[in-house]
């Protein structure tokens, strides 16, 4: 069973996925620091978007990401548009453990 974490995720810079950058997406990156762990991306297994509305306009608010780590566990986790430079774009949103785990 998924658990909710909603922490900030350390993007590893030199493995982005560029090809989602010319579809206009955030690049997904290959791994990421948490907790001083490194989560490894290993498949991707859906993405989504969510949208805000904000004063009559609505705009991309989110893009999620349903990934199969290199451990096996799965994870969600979704890049934050709105977030300022100086603020993480890349969150840890729930993380499900395998069953031997």
């Amino acid at each position: 069973m998924a658990r909710f974490v909603g922490e900030a995720l350390t993007a590893s810079a030199e493995s982005i996925d560029t090809g989602a950058l010319s579809r206009g997406e955030p690049a997904l990156p290959k791994d990421f620091g948490w907790r001083g762990e490194r989560l490894a991306v290993h498949e991707l297994v859906r993405t989504w978007r969510t949208t805000n509305t904000d004063r009559g306009d609505t705009y991309l608010a989110r893009h999620w990401y349903e990934v199969v780590l290199g451990d096996g566990r799965v994870a969600v986790l979704y890049f934050d548009r709105k977030s300022r430079r100086d603020k993480p774009h890349w969150w840890l949103y729930t993380l499900a453990e395998t069953d031997g785990g």
